[in-house]
């Protein structure tokens, strides 16, 4: 599927909301606080949930109206392919989740901020197919899907990907990284979120007829992120109310604009 002007610009979105997250390490001296960071964790769990819903499962469920009363079928099925795809992933890619000295996957002899990377790099891959998927939507002219609410999607996950741009590039620079290596490793950890949507678009013309089971597979992915990793995070230490008062400005954000410009 060949890809517009509008569709390169509207993938990319999120990447810069990531590269200009790590440049925070140009000019800030810390790492980012607890308390700041639950904040902003929890404030990316809200926008992803709410993707999920508005721009992903709402729309996978519209798409199967002939179905009647079985127009559920591909959403619950796209869902849980999503969820074990990166219960798969989970278990194959060795990582290590913010706040944890306990690494996950195959073990191996990796430094600790190369599996921090690897963690941030294992839930872009999600976020870079939602991205994709309902930008495939956008070019093959389903009705269900426009590109306003494409755009709005990759506003949504450039804003969540700010704290995370910062949360990756932060901490190398605190273990003696220069600033600039840094700014780069936290820049390049949302390569594969934006490979993730190029590939997403190249191949979709080939499944139009599975639309609805992507637009649910990204959701069941996206939310075992959130449920596995962003909650847990959100909700560690003190303060944890934070967290949860910016998980429901992220979800609220993300409500409106996916409602407003979709």
């Amino acid at each position: 599927m060949k890809m517009t002007g509008e569709v390169a610009g509207g993938i990319l979105i999120p990447f810069v909301g990531t590269a200009l997250g790590a440049a925070c390490v140009l000019f800030m001296k810390e790492t980012l606080n607890a308390v700041l960071q639950g904040a902003l964790t929890g404030f990316a769990a809200g926008v992803m949930v709410a993707a999920s819903i508005w721009s992903l499962l709402i729309p996978a469920m519209d798409q199967s109206a002939a179905l009647g009363d079985w127009a559920f079928m591909p959403a619950v099925v796209g869902f849980w392919l999503g969820i074990l795809f990166l219960l798969f992933l989970d278990r194959m890619i060795p990582h290590l989740h913010q706040n944890s000295d306990v690494p996950e996957g195959p073990k191996v002899a990796l430094k600790k901020t190369t599996m921090l990377v690897l963690a941030v790099t294992l839930h872009n891959i999600p976020e870079g197919m939602a991205v994709g998927v309902v930008f495939a939507g956008c070019l093959t002219g389903n009705s269900t899907i426009s590109l306003t609410g494409a755009l709005a999607l990759s506003v949504g996950i450039a804003i969540q990907n700010f704290p995370e741009g910062a949360i990756v590039a932060l901490p190398l620079k605190a273990e003696g990284m220069k600033k600039t290596s840094a700014f780069l490793c936290g820049m390049l950890s949302g390569a594969a979120e934006a490979a993730a949507a190029v590939f997403t678009v190249l191949v979709a013309e080939a499944v139009i007829p599975a639309l609805p089971y992507l637009l649910s597979f990204a959701a069941g992915a996206m939310m075992y992120v959130v449920v596995e990793e962003l909650i847990p995070e959100t909700s560690a230490g003190r303060h944890s109310n934070w967290g949860t008062v910016f998980f429901a400005l992220g979800f609220t954000i993300m409500l409106a604009l996916d409602v407003a410009l979709g």
